[in-house]
């Protein structure tokens, strides 16, 4: 058997030609990354400026000079974490378990990341943060968005949500505007073979960022980053996967997290993607790959066996696996959808694991007049006014916060930990 597996060792010729590949001078690949990279200043300058643009009291300037409404909101979160007004770790477990607690160890090696998508609405967060307050609830360490990008700017919302997230003590990830599914910051067709829902048999062959669309990706990506110290974003595609491992390999420092859109859904297809992010990564040892969300499909296996490659690689520390515990009620996936039990068996071996909510439980979301939709994601302001669906929709995102707080019990009561918003609740 060894004399077989011999065949798979990859030969150094071969690594040599890869890079080979890179290195000529004449690769529209690279070249084509490159010239976006020059365009916006270079490695250094690129850097330089996201570290000005993410720096709180810049933020705070910048939303003051706009007389955003917003600065009343963060002045009352920042009032609220002084005083204390957020509940303490050791107090929720008091909360959970009574006195046992104060003399039980938890091993905070093996803790979850409390993880909820999609927050669209810097109004939604506020509103969470009452709730959590009002209720001695919990909030998240890491939440998404995927709210367009050109409707939060003109809502501001960039500013107020990273300034949110410093606050606080939590990461957070944006999807930018080029992607597959909806027409890029242009306004023209990223996939012109697709319509909306009305075509969604063709996104079988990949819904994607084709074409030109993954170096305007990239585009995209270091205007947000610099102008908005925006890090982290969502990343739903091989190439444009490919070209983050390239940006940050050549000193630019991106992150992003894997969509569970990109069908990642056994160890093979995880092996490659850990495999790519091995060959990029830089000599100190980091990856972008920030956040690696699974198929909804996978299985408790196969998120151990992807956790015995990522560890193999030494990226334990540093990519997190985040795994959908609940998920919109309508179409998304079959209902009910509840994997809270499953991640109760993994949490106490497998490190770095984050659990994420995308929707309610599901007993709760199914009797909402609007059960949570995938499709609201795609929905523009405009049209979500005046379809009524504001309180709505806000109804579905604190269903998502009351989904990640039951996870944070279930974990408690099994002497389990989490991670949650760590300036919010000390431990």
């Amino acid at each position: 058997m060894n004399n077989i597996k011999e065949r798979l060792r990859i030969k150094d010729e071969k690594l040599r030609e890869i890079n080979d590949f890179l290195m000529r001078e004449d690769n529209p690949l690279v070249n084509g990354l490159l010239r976006i990279v020059e365009k916006h200043g270079g490695v250094d300058e690129i850097n330089r400026k996201a570290r000005e643009a993410s720096k709180l009291e810049n933020l705070n300037a910048r939303l003051r000079t706009k007389d955003s409404p917003y600065v009343k909101d963060l002045e009352w979160l920042i009032e609220q974490r002084d005083k204390g007004a957020f509940i303490d770790v050791p107090e929720y477990r008091r909360k959970i378990l009574g006195e046992k607690p104060d003399s039980k160890k938890f091993n905070e090696s093996f803790a979850v990341t409390l993880e909820i998508s999609a927050c669209n609405f810097f109004s939604w967060f506020i509103a969470e943060a009452k709730k959590a307050i009002g209720q001695q609830d919990l909030m998240p360490a890491r939440y998404i968005r995927v709210r367009s990008m050109k409707e939060q700017v003109e809502d501001d919302e960039p500013l107020a949500f990273a300034a949110a997230m410093q606050i606080i003590g939590a990461s957070y990830v944006e999807t930018l505007d080029t992607k597959g599914t909806m027409p890029g910051p242009d306004g023209q067709p990223i996939n012109v073979h697709l319509g909306g829902p009305e075509t969604i048999t063709g996104y079988f062959g990949g819904v994607g960022v084709p074409n030109e669309y993954a170096l305007k990706w990239v585009d995209e990506f270091l205007h947000y980053y610099t102008e908005y110290g925006i890090r982290q974003v969502l990343n739903v595609n091989t190439g444009t996967v490919m070209l983050g491992y390239w940006l940050h390999r050549l000193g630019i420092d991106v992150e992003f997290k894997i969509s569970v859109y990109l069908g990642n859904d056994n160890p093979y297809a995880c092996f490659w993607t850990l495999m790519a992010a091995k060959l990029f990564s830089r000599d100190d040892g980091t990856t972008p790959l920030i956040g690696f969300n699974l198929s909804n499909s996978v299985n408790n296996e196969t998120i151990e066996l992807t956790a015995y490659t990522r560890k193999t690689f030494d990226f334990e520390d540093i990519t997190r696996i985040e795994h959908h515990i609940v998920e919109t009620y309508k179409s998304i996936v079959r209902q009910p959808y509840d994997r809270l039990d499953e991640l109760l068996e993994i949490a106490d071996h497998v490190k770095n694991i984050s659990a994420k909510h995308e929707g309610g439980i599901p007993e709760v979301d199914k009797t909402r007049k609007h059960p949570s939709d995938i499709l609201d994601y795609f929905t523009p302001k405009k049209d979500i006014i005046e379809k009524g669906l504001v309180s709505k929709l806000l109804i579905n995102y604190l269903d998502k916060h009351d989904s990640v707080n039951r996870t944070a019990r279930a974990l408690t009561e099994r002497g389990l930990t989490f991670i949650a918003a760590q300036k919010l609740h000390k431990k």
